[in-house]
């Protein structure tokens, strides 16, 4: 209960009053001058300033809001009154109930300022609190990442609540059809927390495996006094082994929009300040921890519904990038499928871009600007996955071609060398046999042997030809005088099984096995480069989220050159995202160095950085990225190093 007390001048005539002052529990108290005023922290004062002590002009040594001041009269106001004083008016020798119901109506007037100031605070205090909350919100419902969230949930309850140390629980499955309290997260600003997450049984005996069954919210003033009733206890361990001491705790689950409890958030030793500096021991916890009021209470509860709702929704969305993780995934996978030659090579691809995007955020010369978002890196992640797969779209015998001609093409070929060749055979045979029946066996021996040898020469000279045919169809670069030899082969005739004229190389053979470079015509390159294209319009009719819309783009222009002579559309190289370009030299760097292509041996790490090297001489690739993605030995943080 507070206490009022009546101060007055050493002359005031304070024992005419003091029956009455008596009666109504006012204490009164002397001064002299106004500077003895003091200050009393613990009671609400009525000061009494007459003449004697109130015409010096002197200002008070303290006055507060605890203050009444009552002039007996005095001609004017004092001067040194504030604005938000409270002060009264009487004549110099007031009567006792003058002078009593001016006291009372002073304690009463200073009461309710007491209490609206109170209130003003309080209020302040639970707008305060409930901005922080609401911020706090928004700031959980912004945070992707699910181990951060979970640490800024137990920070921002904790930093609310100036609980010294918590702990957050969430409900799992255990693997065997049921459900267990898995112990996330541990912090406490007093004691160097060594924290292994690990998964609990659900059961009363614990503090959150009673809230996570019941639901209840647990206000525990003093965790060493529980009620003798309770299901629930407390594990002394950690106090003993720390020098630490439990006190007060306030355990309430996180509840989601259909009231089930999806997680437990625990709070221990509520301080009396703020400050993070202070650390509690067990002797300084009875004087610096209070109990969990209900105030803080229902703003933990406010805090616990936005959690468990934040959790819920990161939950669903790192459920959402699982299964497109899986989609892309299995897409990436059902192309190398098809092309089995290029086996893992999206995968390198995007491990390659990953870095070369890591190095360049660490980069503060050549791309000091240039700083990649985790979402930048994602889109730039999945975007080098799915560059090639378009190639869904590429007859397969185009996208799996190993030589020059298709394999039945070449058998085609040698079945009708080898034709041709017994029917020089035959022709030999039915040669021989005509010199028998003419001649008799006069001479046929010397005439056979010519056969023979004459016979024996054409067949070499077919299975020559033969043979360079298979050589003129490895992709390899033709020299100019196999490309005249291919010329004068597609002139030669045979006579078919009709007895019709025929030539031995057909135009359309000549002409594919004349492709000076590769093993792809005109017409195959153009569709093997198409795939570019069918990717772009493939992932064009994915609804990618805003921080991925970016894919399809930088998907679509991994083939083009700086100098305008790549494809699908020759972009220039003002046109072509850094993002492409950084694709660009990984995929070609994994191109040359990949050991899977039937088409072409793999080279080594050096030569293919050589090759980049010439790339960019001849305007092809970034030169700045090509330094960087050499100098940072990117192929090595990547594990994409040939040797």
């Amino acid at each position: 209960m507070q206490t009022l007390t009546l101060i007055h001048s050493d002359v005031f005539p304070i024992a005419q009053y003091a029956d009455a002052l008596g009666r109504e529990a006012i204490a009164p108290r002397q001064i002299s001058t106004l500077e003895n005023l003091g200050a009393d922290h613990n009671a609400l004062r009525v000061l009494l300033v007459d003449p004697s002590i109130g015409s010096n002009g002197h200002a008070p040594g303290s006055i507060d809001a605890r203050t009444a001041v009552v002039g007996l009269g005095l001609t004017e106001q004092p001067k040194w009154l504030s604005d938000d004083s409270v002060y009264f008016d009487l004549p110099e020798n007031p009567s006792s109930t003058v002078l009593l119901n001016t006291v009372r109506r002073a304690y009463q007037f200073l009461f309710q300022k007491q209490r609206a100031d109170q209130l003003d605070r309080q209020l302040a205090d639970r707008t305060r609190e409930l901005r922080e909350v609401s911020q706090v919100g928004i700031a959980l419902s912004t945070e992707r990442d699910h181990s951060v969230l979970l640490t800024k949930i137990l920070s921002k309850a904790r930093e609310l609540s100036r609980a010294d140390a918590g702990s957050l629980y969430l409900l799992d499955d255990d693997g065997n059809d049921g459900r267990a309290l898995r112990w996330k997260l541990a912090q406490n600003d007093s004691v160097d927390v060594d924290f292994e997450e690990r998964v609990l049984p659900i059961t009363k005996k614990s503090l959150a495996g009673y809230v996570a069954l019941t639901g209840e919210t647990l206000v525990i003033d003093d965790a060493y006094d529980l009620p003798h009733d309770a299901e629930y206890s407390i594990n002394r361990s950690f106090d003993e082994e720390n020098s630490y001491l439990t006190r007060s705790i306030l355990v309430f689950p996180m509840t989601n929009h259909v009231g089930e409890v999806i997680g437990v958030l625990q709070l221990i030793n509520r301080k009396r300040t703020a400050a993070k500096t202070t650390k509690l021991t067990a002797a300084t916890v009875p004087d610096e921890v209070i109990s969990f009021d209900k105030e803080i209470v229902e703003v933990m509860r406010s805090l616990a519904g936005q959690a468990a709702v934040a959790v819920e929704n990161n939950l669903l969305y790192e459920s959402i990038e699982r299964l497109f993780e899986g989609f892309v995934t299995a897409a990436v996978t059902a192309i190398e499928q098809r092309d089995p030659t290029t086996s893992g090579h999206s995968f390198r691809v995007a491990d390659l871009t990953v870095e070369l995007a890591r190095v360049i955020d660490r980069d503060s010369e050549r791309y000091a600007n240039v700083h990649f978002s985790s979402d930048q890196v994602r889109e730039m992640r999945y975007a080098s996955l799915l560059h090639d797969f378009g190639k869904v779209g590429v007859r397969e015998q185009v996208l799996v071609k190993e030589k020059k001609l298709y394999p039945l093409q070449l058998e085609t070929v040698r079945a009708r060398f080898d034709f041709v060749m017994k029917a020089v055979e035959n022709r030999a045979n039915e040669r021989k046999l005509a010199q028998l029946l003419a001649h008799g066996p006069d001479g046929y021996e010397a005439f056979a042997k010519q056969v023979d040898k004459e016979t024996r020469a054409e067949l070499e000279r077919l299975q020559k030809d033969f043979a360079f045919i298979a050589t003129s169809n490895e992709p390899t670069v033709l020299p100019e005088g196999d490309f005249q030899y291919l010329q004068q082969l597609a002139q030669r005739e045979y006579d078919d099984i009709r007895g019709s004229r025929s030539l031995l190389l057909k135009p359309e053979e000549a002409k594919i096995l004349s492709i000076r470079k590769g093993n792809l015509d005109a017409i195959e390159r153009g569709e093997i480069e198409s795939h570019v294209t069918h990717t772009y319009n493939f992932l064009q009719k994915i609804p990618w989220t805003k921080d991925l819309i970016g894919v399809p783009n930088i998907a679509y222009a991994h083939h083009e050159k700086l100098n305008g002579r790549g494809y699908p559309r020759k972009l220039m190289a003002q046109d072509i995202p850094l993002q492409s370009r950084m694709m660009t030299v990984s995929d070609i760097y994994d191109a040359l160095t990949a050991n899977d292509r039937p088409y072409k041996r793999a080279i080594s790490t050096d030569r293919a950085l050589d090759i980049l090297k010439m790339e960019v001489a001849d305007g092809f690739l970034d030169p700045t990225l090509v330094d960087l993605f050499m100098d940072a030995k990117v192929y090595e943080r990547a594990g994409v190093l040939r040797t």
